[in-house]
Formats: structure tokens, sequence, C-alpha cells
């Protein structure tokens, strides 16, 4: 009963993260594996249990997503889609030692992604010329890569998809982040299907369940919570979580 409370907990810190402006995995995967899990299992486990509170704020901005260059929505979350499907091919064909010794610095890089990724973003929206775009289809394929690592990781992949927006294009990431919600849900949505699919993620289906509920919960917290609290106070949350997170895991690293 410890476990699933300690798993529910959690599901509801990664839902409450995840619609205050991400850092989910950061309290996701830890928990699983605490709780027993390999950091492959748990890392598709947890991309399984919070890509319905993505689908749902995808759904829920639809209305108000914007333009991206001259590609389509379609193009793009289709792009996404297939990247996101390859990055979790990849997590299940690699050697588990490959992930587990990845994880730290996973960590580590999606944690500089939140600390400076919405601050770079925001500056490189206001200085990109847009004579230097990328065209259609180098930001295709862009788009590609970011969503095979969303789908073999996915640490603050949002953020990343802002700043290369806000680069290449010169898109605001305020205007943007509708599109980043369902470009990140569909990167998720693949991966998870066929980590259902292919995983062992359903071997331990009351720990899915239970984390599922949780990140469902939170994620309907999270939404009003955003609403109430300033940005700065639940940026400091999320970087204050990832920061912690990514030192546990690089001692746990020296230990092992």
């Amino acid at each position: 009963m410890s476990e699933l409370l300690l798993v529910l907990l959690a599901g509801v810190g990664a839902g409450v993260l995840n619609a205050a402006g991400g850092g989910g995995t950061f309290v996701a995967l830890p928990a699983l594996v605490a709780v027993g899990l390999p950091p492959v299992t748990a890392n598709a486990a947890s991309t399984i249990a919070l890509v319905p509170s993505s689908v749902v704020g995808a759904w829920v901005c639809r209305r108000e997503i914007p333009q991206v260059g001259t590609v389509s929505a379609t193009a793009l979350s289709t792009t996404s889609a297939l990247g996101g499907a390859l990055g979790a091919g990849l997590l299940l064909a690699l050697p588990s030692t490959t992930f587990d010794a990845a994880v730290p610095w996973l960590l580590a890089f999606a944690t500089l992604v939140l600390a400076f990724g919405r601050r770079a973003s925001a500056t490189l929206a206001r200085q990109a010329n847009r004579q230097h775009a990328l065209g259609p289809k180098a930001l295709l394929l862009s788009q590609f890569l970011l969503s095979v690592y969303g789908g073999y990781f996915g640490g603050a992949v949002g953020i990343l998809m802002l700043a290369l927006w806000g680069l290449t294009l010169g898109l605001d990431p305020a205007t943007a982040n509708p599109m980043r919600i369902v470009q990140v849900a569909a990167a998720y949505l693949s991966a998870s299907a066929l980590l259902l699919l292919a995983s062992d993620a359903l071997a331990t289906p009351l720990f899915l369940t239970t984390m599922l509920t949780g990140a469902l919960a939170g994620g309907y917290l999270g939404a009003h919570l955003a609403l109430r609290l300033p940005a700065r106070a639940l940026r400091t949350i999320v970087l204050t979580t990832a920061v912690t997170m990514t030192v546990l895991y690089f001692l746990r690293a020296l230990d092992g």
C-alpha cells in the first residue's frame, strides 16, 4: 500500500507539473524506479500514464493552434507521431544498460532546457530573421529529431520545440504554446501505442493504472493551479524538482 501511495502521489505531482509548465517526467520516472521497476520499464510506464492528460490538453487548445512556418498542423503532427514512435522503438531496441547510463545525463540536459529554454526561446523569437527561416523540409526534419528524443525520453521536449520555432521562425513562445501541447501529445501518443504493445509496462498494471489515475487528477488540479500561481512560482517549483531529481540520479549512478 505504501508503494501504491507513492506512485499515486507521484502521478498527481507529475500531472500538476505537466499542466503547469512541464517536468512531470522528473517525478514519475524516479517514483516508478523507487518501487522496483527497471528504468526502461519505468520510462515506458510513465510515458503511457502521462499521455492522457497531454491528449486532453491538445483537445482543449485545438482551436488556438497557430501556423508554424508554411507547414500545416497536420504535417507537423504526423512528423511528431512518427518521431515519437521511432524514439520508443529505440528505447525498446537498445540495451537497457544504455538507457540506465544515459538517464542522469538526459535529466541534466532536460534540466538545463527547463532552466534556460523559455528565456532563450523568447530572445530568439525577438531576434530571429524571418528571411533565414527554415524551409518546410528542414523544419519537418528538425521536428522529427526532437520527437525521436521525446519518444525515447521526453524530458522538456516541449521547451525544445518552442526554442526551435523561435530560432528558425521567430514564433513567440506564448503564441506557439498551443502547438507545443499538440505536438508533444502526438509524439507521446504514438510512443505509448508502441510501448503498450511491445514493452513490459503492462506487467505491472496496478502501478500503471495508479499513476495514470493520479496524473489525470493532477492534470486537473494543475490547470487550476496554473491560473492562480504566478508564472515565476510555477517555474521555480518545476525547476527545483528537476534539479533535485537530477542530483539524486547522479548520486545513484555513482553509488552503482
